[in-house]
């Protein structure tokens, strides 16, 4: 097991330095470049020269690269420009990290607290109405994008008919105690009930469009590998040998079942943040998503590439704690 993870980790520090290459290449190559980005309408000639000695911006791309992924190691990504202007950019990824974290928490809990189990009874019920119900709606999941489902209930749940909060994270009159930078956790840990109800009431909107698209998978995965699990040979001999229906599921389906759809949960885990941009943008909630698109939007490099980065490695990681899950279920995936 210990050679299994030390593998993946090595695995992991390849791809993470493939990216840091392609993210330096895809910055020197956006237009206007950092030099604009920081002077703005000051930009005269002798002011980008300058900036650009300053920078280490004349220096060859190489010698570039090596201080790039220098500064990155020790967290130095320079001040932003546009999100948080003055503000450190990594400090603005630890302010905005908080809010996608708890937006994807309960996404992916609602994903998987429905997918799952509708999954399971939607195969047990193969060609019901109840599976053929499901499924379409697992087909609207996947089709409709996630900013149209956004739109859809800020218009008619928070806009039309007044029932959720229209935008943010908590009400800004509410004098609520900061902890950990958690909004629910924080109004949990200091018995503030309201402060815990109202981020609980924002958080409604944004977690059911973000969870749309990893609940429509993961019901689909789900679905499939019950349908398969059921055909196989153990199963009906589990039956043949008169044991109860709740040891099959347990033992024999379930177990079998959960390795494809581990797999899936993580790739969506790992995925949320594509949609994060988009539904924290329509719900202005503050997290890394609505960065990312604020960064880009006003061209502010320091932020982009901190965000670029911690999400890359946000990804690889999850993946990294999926592939450790599926060789506790499965000891087989070790010896590979």
């Amino acid at each position: 097991m210990v050679r299994f993870i030390v593998r993946r980790l090595m695995q992991m520090a390849v791809v993470l330095a493939v990216l840091s290459i392609l993210l330096f290449l895809w910055l020197k190559a956006l237009p206007g470049g950092p030099v604009s980005a920081i002077l703005g309408e000051r930009a005269t000639p002798a002011r980008r020269a300058a900036l650009e000695t300053a920078l280490g911006l004349d220096q060859p791309v190489y010698v570039q690269y090596s201080r790039f992924i220098t500064r990155a190691l020790q967290g130095d990504f320079g001040a932003s420009t546009g999100v948080l202007p003055g503000e450190d950019a990594f400090q603005v990824f630890l302010i905005r990290l908080p809010a996608t974290v708890e937006l994807s928490f309960f996404a992916i809990l609602v994903a998987i607290a429905l997918g799952i189990p509708l999954g399971y009874f939607a195969a047990k019920r193969h060609g019901s109405p109840l599976d053929s119900g499901a499924v379409v709606l697992s087909l609207i999941g996947v089709a409709v994008p996630v900013f149209f489902t956004a739109f859809l209930l800020k218009y008619f749940v928070a806009v039309e008919w007044n029932l959720l909060p229209v935008s943010g994270r908590q009400d800004p009159g509410l004098e609520a105690t900061r902890v950990t930078g958690f909004f629910v956790l924080d109004g949990l840990l200091t018995r503030e009930w309201d402060a815990a109800w109202d981020a609980i009431k924002h958080l409604i909107l944004p977690t059911l469009a973000l969870a749309t698209i990893p609940f429509a998978v993961i019901f689909r995965i789900t679905r499939a590998a019950v349908l398969d699990t059921l055909d196989a040979d153990y199963v009906r001999t589990a039956e043949a040998k008169g044991l109860t229906a709740s040891v099959i599921r347990r033992r024999h389906v379930l177990r079998n079942a959960m390795l494809p759809v581990v797999t899936t949960i993580g790739l969506q885990v790992g995925g949320l943040l594509a949609g994060a941009i988009l539904t924290e943008t329509v719900f202005s909630f503050p997290g890394i998503g609505d960065a990312l698109a604020q960064s880009y939007r006003e061209k502010d490099y320091a932020v982009l590439q901190v965000l670029v980065l911690a999400a890359a490695a946000i990804f690889v990681i999850v993946n990294l704690l999926v592939d450790i899950a599926y060789a506790v279920i499965d000891p087989r995936i070790r010896t590979r």
